[in-house]
């Protein structure tokens, strides 16, 4: 079946949700197949696994054109003929070689199927060479709804930059867009106009100066790094920085920011070392000392590309100069640069295999906005803040999507994910055991792609609490347990409701000020307190109903 068959036969996407009978939420979505080729590991994807990319391109921002190639180089699983490529329209691919030899390419939408000519031997590399060019898709609202941001700073200088996380980064260049596959290191060289700089990924390895008065900038990463995080960032910027001592020696902090804002960055930016001190204590090491940590600046609100994570904040703290939580201990510190530099750790070094799983991303990483806190200033502060977030939840589906089809789950991976984690520290009960356990995801997993299985796996082994439910309920579930109770003389009976089948979270309240721990199931338990009044601990995410 062709493409235009498909688009009809897919032209209408509906969403239907449904409950199980184990309160786990059902998926009905129904996608196209555009959305198999691009969210699934496609038999053309399965057989070879990335080894390198050298993308080298032009980028012309008077016309917003951008021209160029990208070396793919990879090491045979399995022997195949066939090879996935994928190149979001407009851009167009223009020939695909290999060892200088021109390969038929078939097309079929945003996926490109390249025929090799030379056999695939297992375990030997080889590598093909994509051309291409176009005028990229526009962001709209970028990072969001992203793509190339093509702005001019305040003197009329171009100001462009890219974002393509959900979207995909075949928006603007070709490669194997699918992040349960990493490319091990990756050369960045972007050509640009010479009054303007480029900063993308790793660290810069030469520049060239041009005759048609443009100037090519060389980039090299030599850690795994994930596509969407590859990026371009293109304006009239100044550089500063400062070294870093810390747990894998001396780090490299460098800050690229627009001409007229340097002084201003120079006291905004104390928030980056501060960063650095608080997570490399709560996560380990940063994952990515041989490529430096960069903040770069940039015409939209920001995003957590690696070694390269970009800044538009507007220099305020908060988010904007707003506190997400409604506590004032969001204005403490500078939203974006914290949680976009938590990504280095969750997303960049531990990253989903599948974008369904995106809330190992957004989760911990909403969720060290009040560890940062914590490390400051003390634990009740990162309470409040992340109890704060509590009102930005919409429970309006699952936190999981669905698999394969390049499908994420509700935007309540941030928050509602947040407080789940701050309601298993309070399971764990012990913060030394707790930051070993944040510490051991990053060594343990450290430059990986995971599922939400291994995650779940890991912290139950580590924690020795079956937590099984405890994902079940927040993860799978848009149901907020519900604690039932009703006081009988000096006997309390509880129970849990609207919850997922064997829910048996324990929970503390509080009666008499004193801290009791319970062990509610769906049944009915009961328990002598001795008083008429009984409080949940706010920091578990329940609801609270009295009988």
């Amino acid at each position: 079946m062709n493409r235009s068959s498909f688009t009809v036969l897919f032209c209408t996407l509906f969403s239907l949700f449904s409950f199980g009978q184990n309160g786990l939420f059902q998926h009905t979505e129904t996608f196209t197949r555009q959305d198999s080729l691009r969210g699934s590991i496609t038999p053309e994807r399965v057989w070879w696994d990335l080894t390198y990319y050298h993308l080298d391109i032009s980028v012309d921002p008077d016309k917003k054109f951008i021209k160029g190639n990208n070396e793919i180089k990879y090491k045979v699983l399995n022997p195949s003929t066939t090879l996935q490529v994928d190149l979001q329209e407009p851009m167009k691919i223009t020939k695909v070689t290999q060892n200088g030899k021109e390969l038929t390419v078939r097309s079929e939408g945003n996926a490109h199927f390249v025929k090799l000519k030379e056999k695939q031997i297992k375990d030997k590399e080889y590598s093909i060479v994509v051309y291409y060019e176009g005028f990229p898709r526009v962001a709209k609202n970028a990072p969001w709804d992203g793509g190339f941001s093509w702005r001019k700073d305040g003197n009329g200088n171009h100001f462009v930059a890219t974002s393509c996380q959900g979207l995909g980064a075949s928006v603007w260049w070709p490669n194997k867009d699918h992040m349960y596959d990493e490319v091990e290191s990756m050369d960045i060289s972007v050509r640009v106009p010479s009054n303007l700089m480029n900063i993308s990924n790793g660290r810069l390895q030469k520049v060239d100066k041009h005759d048609d008065n443009t100037t090519t900038y060389h980039w090299g990463v030599k850690n795994p790094i994930n596509n969407y995080g590859v990026n371009v960032n293109i304006g009239d910027y100044v550089h500063f920085g400062e070294k870093y001592n810390g747990e894998g020696g001396e780090l490299d902090l460098d800050y690229y920011v627009l001409r007229d804002n340097l002084e201003k960055a120079k006291v905004h930016f104390k928030d980056a070392p501060k960063m650095m001190k608080a997570f490399e204590h709560w996560f380990g090491k940063y994952p990515f000392y041989e490529d430096s940590f960069k903040l770069v600046e940039v015409p939209y609100l920001g995003m957590e590309h690696q070694s390269s994570v970009t800044y538009g904040n507007k220099y305020m703290k908060g988010y904007l100069g707003r506190d997400l939580s409604r506590t004032g201990w969001g204005l403490k510190f500078d939203f974006i640069i914290i949680h976009e530099a938590g990504h280095e750790w969750f997303a960049n070094n531990i990253t989903n295999k599948d974008i369904a799983d995106m809330w190992i991303h957004e989760s911990f990483t909403a969720y060290s906005e009040n560890l940062f806190l914590d490390y400051y200033y003390g634990k009740e502060a990162s309470a409040d803040y992340v109890i704060g977030t509590r009102g930005s939840i919409a429970n309006d589906k699952p936190i999981i999507g669905q698999y394969d089809v390049n499908s994420e789950g509700s935007g309540d991976m941030y928050y509602k994910g947040a407080n789940m984690l701050h309601i298993i520290r309070q399971l764990v009960n012990d913060d030394e055991k707790w930051r070993s356990i944040l510490r051991g995801l990053n060594k343990d997993f450290y430059h990986t792609t995971v599922s939400t299985k291994e995650i779940e796996d890991y912290m139950i082994k580590k924690s020795k609490i079956d937590l099984t439910k405890v994902f079940d309920q927040y993860l799978r579930t848009i149901k907020i347990p519900v604690f039932e109770y009703k006081i009988e003389g000096k006997k309390l009976k509880y129970r849990w409701n609207n919850v997922v089948e064997g829910f048996n979270m324990p929970v503390t309240i509080i009666a008499n000020n004193k801290e009791i721990c319970l062990k509610p199931t769906e049944n009915w338990k009961t328990k002598k307190i001795g008083s008429k009044e009984i409080e949940v601990d706010r920091n578990f995410y329940v609801k609270s109903k009295k009988m």
